[in-house]
């Protein structure tokens, strides 16, 4: 068998013993003793209990608070909950932790919504305050909320040129598929007229065929290569801020959904100066090019797991490195619109003021991979280890994901290799039962499934009234028995787990976003309390093939969990999008206590 199938195996042979030894010692002291709670586990049962005992980093005890005190010795530290809930740390099965850290470092848009004056204005104050960087540093601006530009959301290379600079620009849209640059940064990455446009990427032109400056995909990497690389130091700064980030959100466990050799040395780094406070899962990404030659791409994967991979999940914070990631499209909002689509996006073929919108020709891109290029890199990834982890936001995207996870399971079945969809935004009505069947784990982006910009202007009549229905079907898929993780995506959309998972519940925006996005989005009937905290705790771990370990309290499991300042179960439903947490533990540990501070 190969060595990292053997990985999969031991961790769980690894608790039975840890389990068998510790019944035979009896009941030795804990190190630390939690009581008089409300503890819920996400077990196989959705138990609550009252108590944990936490022993080396694991946990030894959960039951009540009369059966907890045959662990509570001289030395234990015992903490009384006072009532507050406690429950596993949050799992978030899809982020990008660097970009994130990065972006609280960089000139940032917040995601607010702008018209353009208020963008540039926005921009020129960022060029102001570093006017040392004259003329030739690159302005790397982030969190562009495109979607929600203030009277349309056109833009080209001209809005920035406006600005008092000579340096180039690139503005970064939240989203992570588009990018607008000035004329000064296309001249440096060589884009123009003549440029063709990449396998899985977009360069958008005017009606004489120069470059507008909107790039879209694959489309900017020439883009990033033009920028200078950030240095080892800077990238380990961003880890470490995303992890103060995370620890502060309760979030125990990631997976880098697009990672390199970059990011993943930038953790490594956070490790090497102990400063790593969360277990970090890497997906590496496999670009549509490489597919010409998809066992040097798996060779490529299996050197960075070799070099980083920490091996069996332990107490300690660690690196993972076994799964890979493939973009399958894009994003299925507007003005973009590159999410493949089984039946054509709408357009408007009246006026502003009188629209009249029918089915157009633009179905979108052709899937990043063939279909059986996509089956045969899927299954070879599998055979070295690796588990696959598809962005699909359009249903002719995830229609290809499940026909690749299908290929897959006639030689790996389904709880050997877990296989995710990431976004799954629009997804066909005759596919929602498939995830079951096949074993695909879509993992879902709550805080998209409610009314906003992207969800109303920038959706809903682009894409017509019947597909629209369904749009963000984590509801849907979930009658269908799909197994749903959740994934933030951080940092296209701002790290707020505890909105997220309001929204999961509710389907709702917050308030303050205004009259014309209240109310619920689509037909879906939404998530249960418990079944968007299973999403975060015990299914997103079961989908990085970690919940032998984590993602729910029991014992002989690591001591991963947090304590929060209000009932998930007992608020209104509106309220969870303001619960704080109060502490966060990983592997017994404390990386996080608001009352320290």
């Amino acid at each position: 068998m190969h060595r990292r199938k053997w990985q999969r195996i031991l961790p769980a042979t690894g608790l039975l013993l840890w389990v068998a030894m510790t019944h035979a010692a009896g009941r030795v002291p804990a190190d630390a003793v939690y009581r008089n709670g409300y503890v819920y586990t996400a077990d196989s049962r959705d138990s609550v209990r009252q108590a944990i005992a936490v022993r080396a980093g694991r946990l030894v005890y959960v039951g009540s608070n009369s059966g907890v005190a045959a662990f509570v010795g001289s030395h234990t530290e015992v903490h009384d909950l006072g009532g507050r809930m406690l429950m596993p740390g949050l799992t978030d099965g899809h982020m990008h932790p660097l970009a994130g850290g990065s972006a609280l470092t960089k000139c940032n848009l917040n995601y607010e919504r702008l018209d353009v004056a208020t963008l540039q204005a926005r921009i020129q104050a960022c060029l102001d305050k570093s006017r040392d960087r004259e003329p030739d540093g690159w302005l790397e601006v982030s969190n562009w909320f495109q979607e929600a530009m203030i009277g349309g959301t056109t833009t080209s290379h001209a809005t920035l040129d406006a600005l008092d600079t000579r340096r180039p620009i690139m503005v970064y849209s939240s989203f992570g598929h588009t990018v607008l640059v000035n004329s000064r940064a296309l001249a440096l990455a060589n884009i123009t007229a003549a440029t063709p446009d990449p396998k899985g990427g977009v360069i958008e032109r005017d009606a004489q065929g120069q470059p507008t400056g909107v790039l879209q995909d694959a489309a900017f990497e020439q883009v990033f290569a033009a920028i200078p690389k950030a240095t080892p130091e800077q990238n380990a700064a961003a880890a470490i801020a995303a992890l103060d980030a995370l620890r502060r959100q309760g979030v125990t466990t990631v997976l880098d959904a697009a990672a390199d050799e970059t990011t993943i040395s930038a953790f490594a780094a956070a490790r090497q100066a102990g400063k790593l406070t969360a277990r970090v899962h890497f997906a590496v990404l496999i670009r549509p090019p490489e597919v010409k030659d998809p066992a040097a791409a798996i060779a490529r994967a299996r050197d960075l797991a070799h070099r980083f991979d920490s091996g069996p999940v332990r107490p300690e914070a660690d690196l993972t490195v076994r799964n890979i990631k493939l973009f399958l499209d894009g994003v299925i909002a507007a003005p973009a619109m590159t999410g493949a689509m089984l039946e054509p996006y709408f357009e408007n073929r009246g006026s502003a003021d009188r629209p009249h919108w029918v089915p157009g020709a633009n179905r979108g891109p052709d899937v990043y991979f063939a279909a059986p290029q996509l089956a045969q890199l899927v299954t070879m990834a599998a055979d070295a280890g690796f588990e696959p982890h598809m962005h699909a936001d359009g249903d002719r995207a995830v229609r290809a994901g499940l026909d690749a996870i299908a290929a897959l399971r006639r030689t790996h079945p389904a709880d050997l290799i877990r296989a995710a969809i990431a976004h799954d935004e629009i997804v066909d009505p005759a596919d929602f039962a498939r995830y079951r069947a096949v074993g695909a784990i879509p993992v879902l982006s709550f805080q998209w499934e409610k009314p906003a910009p992207d969800t109303v202007e920038g959706a809903r009549d682009y894409l017509g009234p019947a597909r629209y229905r369904y749009v963000e079907p984590a509801g849907f898929l979930a009658r269908q028995g799909a197994r749903i993780a959740f994934g933030s995506d951080w940092p296209v959309d701002p790290l707020n787990e505890w909105f997220a998972l309001k929204v999961g519940v509710t389907r709702t925006n917050a308030p303050a976003a205004g009259p014309q996005y209240a109310g619920r989005l689509s037909e879906d009937q939404g998530l249960t309390r418990r079944q968007v905290l299973r999403a975060a705790t015990i299914n997103a771990a079961y989908e990085l093939h970690q919940d032998d370990q984590t993602g729910s309290l029991e014992v002989g499991k690591l001591a991963d969990f947090i304590v929060l300042d209000r009932n998930v179960f007992e608020i209104p439903a509106e309220d969870i999008a303001n619960v704080r947490v109060l502490r966060t533990v990983v592997g017994g540990q404390v990386v996080y206590d608001a009352t320290s501070r």
